[in-house]
Parts: C-alpha cells; sequence; structure tokens
C-alpha cells in the first residue's frame, strides 16, 4: 500500500442519476438513496451531473434539494451546469434557495459555451434571441456577481402591499465563494484562477495540437493526460490570488473490486475494456483526451494515484461513478471506496 505523503482531506463522488424514461420516479428515487448512502458512509460531498434532453438528471437544483431534506451533513454540488440553457438571475435564485434549505451545503459548478446539439434546441430554448445570446464567461461573471448580492434591479421598495428587493432573494452568504468552474482546457483553466473561482477538473482534457503549446513544459506529451491536467492546475494556481491554496478538485472514475463479487468484477472489467479505446489519442475537432478509468483493488487504484501527475496537486475529489451500473453495484463500489481506497489514501470518513 502506498503511504500519502499528504491525506486526501476530502472524498467526495459524482452521479449522472440515470433513469428509465417509462418509469422515471425509480431512478431519481434511487439517487436520493445513492445520496443518502453517501452522508452514512462519511463522504465529504455528493455532486449530480446535469443532462438536458437525456435520461440523466435534468435538474440537479431540484433533486438536491429532495436530498438536502433527507441529509444533514453531505455537501451538494452540480458538475457541471453548463450556463447555456440558464438565465444568470433565475439560476442564481434556485441555487440560493437551495444553499439555505440544505445549511449553506452548495457547491455549485458551472461551465460555458453554447448547448449541445444547440441547432436542435434553439428554437426551443431562445426562439427570440438565439442569434445575439452570449454564452461566453460573461455568463458565469454574471451569475457570480448576482449570487454575491450585486444589484439585480433598479428598483426597490414597497409597492402596494409587496415589498421588492433589488438583489437575488434568498439571499445566500458565502455561496459565491463556493461556486466552482469545470474547466478543461489550460486558457479556461486559467481564466478561472484570474476570477478567483475554485477548480473542477474530470477525466477530460483537451489535448494542445501536436505543433500547439505544451501545458507542462516544453517537452509534455500532447497525449499525456496526468501531464496535461497537471498543467491546467499549475496555471490555475498560478494565476490565482491564493496562489497554492486555491481549492481544485480532481474527479476520474473509479471503481474498486475489494467487496464485489466475480459477476461484478467481470462487468466492471468489460466496461472498462469497452471504454478504453478512447483514452489511447484525442478525439474528434476537439481533441478530446479522456482519463482511463480505474479498475482494481483499493490499493492497486491508490497505487495508479500516487503515479499520477495531477492527483499529487490535489487534496480533494470527487470520484465519478460509471453510467448504468445497477443499485447494488453503486453500493458496493461507493462502500469500497469509503471504507478501502479512501483511507488507503489518507482520507478518514466524517
Amino acid at each position: 500500500m502506498p503511504s500519502p505523503s499528504v491525506p486526501l482531506a476530502k472524498l467526495g463522488f459524482l452521479t449522472i442519476g440515470s433513469f428509465d424514461g417509462h418509469d422515471p420516479r425509480a431512478g431519481h428515487e434511487s439517487t436520493l438513496e445513492v445520496i443518502e448512502l453517501g452522508e452514512r458512509l462519511g463522504f465529504d460531498s455528493a455532486w449530480l451531473r446535469h443532462r438536458h434532453l437525456q435520461y440523466g438528471i435534468s435538474s440537479p437544483v431540484a433533486v438536491l434539494a429532495a436530498a438536502s431534506q433527507r441529509t444533514r451533513r453531505i455537501e451538494f454540488g452540480t458538475a457541471v451546469t453548463p450556463l447555456g440553457w440558464e438565465n444568470p438571475l433565475r439560476l442564481a435564485e434556485d441555487l440560493a434557495t437551495l444553499d439555505i434549505l440544505s445549511g449553506g451545503r452548495l457547491n455549485p459548478g458551472v461551465s460555458v459555451g453554447p448547448p449541445m446539439h444547440f441547432a436542435d434546441v434553439r428554437e426551443s430554448l431562445y426562439p427570440d434571441t438565439a442569434d445575439v445570446e452570449d454564452f461566453s464567461y460573461e455568463r458565469v461573471q454574471r451569475l457570480v456577481r448576482l449570487v454575491a448580492g450585486d444589484p439585480a434591479s433598479t428598483f426597490s421598495g414597497v409597492e402596494g402591499i409587496e415589498e421588492f428587493s433589488d438583489h437575488v432573494q434568498p439571499h445566500a452568504p458565502g455561496l459565491a465563494d463556493r461556486i466552482w468552474y469545470g474547466a478543461a482546457s489550460l486558457n479556461s483553466a486559467r481564466w478561472a484562477g484570474e476570477q478567483g473561482l475554485n477548480l473542477l477538473t474530470s477525466s477530460v482534457v483537451k489535448a494542445p495540437a501536436p505543433d500547439g503549446p505544451n501545458t507542462d513544459g516544453p517537452n509534455t506529451d500532447t497525449t499525456d493526460f496526468a501531464a496535461i491536467q497537471h498543467g491546467q492546475i499549475r496555471a490555475f494556481r498560478d494565476s490565482h490570488p491564493a496562489g497554492d491554496d486555491a481549492r481544485v478538485s480532481q474527479g476520474l472514475v473509479v471503481i474498486p473490486t475489494d467487496s464485489a463479487t466475480r459477476g461484478q468484477r467481470e462487468k466492471y472489467t468489460a466496461y472498462v475494456d469497452a471504454r478504453t479505446p478512447r483514452t489511447t489519442s484525442p478525439q474528434g475537432p476537439a481533441r478530446l483526451l479522456f482519463a482511463p478509468d480505474l479498475v482494481g483493488t483499493s490499493d492497486e487504484i491508490a497505487g495508479r494515484l500516487y503515479a499520477h501527475a495531477a492527483f499529487r496537486d490535489v487534496t480533494e475529489v470527487v470520484f465519478a461513478l460509471p453510467f448504468s451500473f445497477a443499485p447494488a453495484d453503486y453500493e458496493q463500489i461507493l462502500t469500497d471506496i469509503a471504507t478501502k481506497l479512501g483511507p488507503a489514501l489518507g482520507w478518514s470518513p466524517r
């Protein structure tokens, strides 16, 4: 077993919250049960992916609001909410409401860019303004300002029997400091640092072009996921007012098998084998590079993590659960992460 030089401080997990379109309630209830299990196991946080027009959680705020009433300690996160689908003012109200309901446990993760398949949804999403919508970083800045309490209106006061505020209500103190940016490129990581945000890194990065600038020194391999991600973390902290104290959370897919049945181990291995080809080279015009999924005993996974340059530079992780597994599989994986892998990384359950 590797000996951690710096103990892992925070351990979270991420789920997509899959469901059957013919019986969506069962899948949503299963997601809530997974979050409750995470709290019992001592995880620091539970995060939901944001999926629009798919069979995954489309409204993390609503699901986490329900989870906030079934838990007392575990923190919540979104990883990530694509702001191209959102009105920052309305989202600020929803996030503040959830943070108040949960007792200050929310960590909103966001990203920018046009909505996925924008040409197919623009008439439903922005029928009158699609051509002038701003999907740039400004959308994040506006959200942060509104959450922090900057004016949202030029009017405040009493009108008849109603009282109006000129800023978002409810106001959630401290929430603006808990906003995370999901960065996949060097430039976006650097920008997040300049804004004083927190950084979410995941199992996907954008690989630089072979003849373009490298991220971690002149000899960086542009297909070395760990080196690229580590370069992004360094660029973020170098640009952040807090420097090396700036918060970074890494998210990789890990599947410990310590207590898995033979059938589960076979299923997990087949799942990883099917996804491995995409990790060998950048994919598509955006040159997306995927990290290999880590499957094996907790000691084996811990050894691979300590060999990972980016992991060695973080003290917080949000391990991603695989898609489309059964509830029993998630229970086994989360239990092994909390009782085997986490302690092997120096973490202690809360």
